[in-house]
């Protein structure tokens, strides 16, 4: 089943509240996205360490209900 970019984006907003989510939906389908997410959570992190609090956020959605992610993160300026 598919998933909405809006629930992509609320759920990562759940766990790193300060986040700004830049969701696009890469094919149409609802399953292939690329997300640009800036948070403070971020600072001091390596990219797999900021990659691995989105995962988190997203729970067990990632390789079911959400395809693929194409990730982009980083702290803010």
């Amino acid at each position: 089943m598919p998933m909405p970019a809006a629930e992509i984006a609320r759920m990562i907003k759940q766990s790193l509240p300060d986040a700004e989510v830049e969701i696009r939906d890469l094919a149409g389908d609802d399953n292939h996205f690329a997300a640009v997410v800036v948070s403070s959570a971020f600072v001091g992190k390596s990219k797999l360490q900021q990659h691995q609090l989105v995962y988190k956020a997203l729970g067990g959605t990632m390789g079911g209900a959400l395809h693929a992610l194409q990730l982009q993160t980083m702290p803010p300026k």
